[in-house]
């Protein structure tokens, strides 16, 4: 006797579902676009994150953007893109890019999920990970933004560490 399988006791779990229960669990505001996204916001110390999940069951894969709550003027913009490609040297995960229509600054990754199922622990870090890298370069986008400096020395600014005690 042969028994078949459908495809819907063999697919994974949707993990936007979980992501879902996250946001709920931990009072983000957010809202489901339908089964395969996800947008939410998320308070930073420098400003909310526009958090955004895209599910690909094709690719088996969860795609995660955390937007930056600024835009880069068109007269910034290739300046910006200098600042992406030195802060992108210094990432072990992810890469920060440039929304091309609004010039919104995200950070963004994949995770290939193939024959796995996403567990809260590597959403909350993923999510963390992210905030924290905007977070250390917020300084950065705002000092190559809005303050005119090129991109080196945005990220000198940005990072200058302080030595000795106060």
């Amino acid at each position: 006797m042969t028994t078949m399988i459908s495809p819907l006791e063999s697919a994974a779990p949707n993990p936007i579902d979980l992501i879902e229960t996250i946001a709920a669990c931990k009072d983000w505001t957010f809202e489901r676009r339908g089964d395969q996204e996800m947008a939410a916001e998320v308070p930073g110390h420098w400003c909310d994150y526009g958090l955004f999940f895209a599910w690909s069951e094709d690719l088996d894969a969860l795609h995660f953007s955390c937007a930056f709550d600024m835009r880069t003027p068109k007269a910034r913009r290739s300046e910006i893109l200098e600042l992406l490609a030195l802060l992108n040297e210094r990432l072990w995960l992810g890469h920060f890019a440039l929304w091309t229509e609004t010039g919104i600054p995200m950070f963004r990754h994949t995770v290939l999920l193939t024959g796995q199922d996403l567990n809260r622990a590597t959403v909350e870090e993923l999510v963390e990970i992210a905030i924290g890298e905007c977070e250390r370069f917020y300084p950065a986008f705002q000092f190559a933004i809005w303050g005119g400096k090129s991109a080196q020395e945005a990220i000198d600014a940005a990072l200058l560490e302080t030595v000795g005690e106060a």
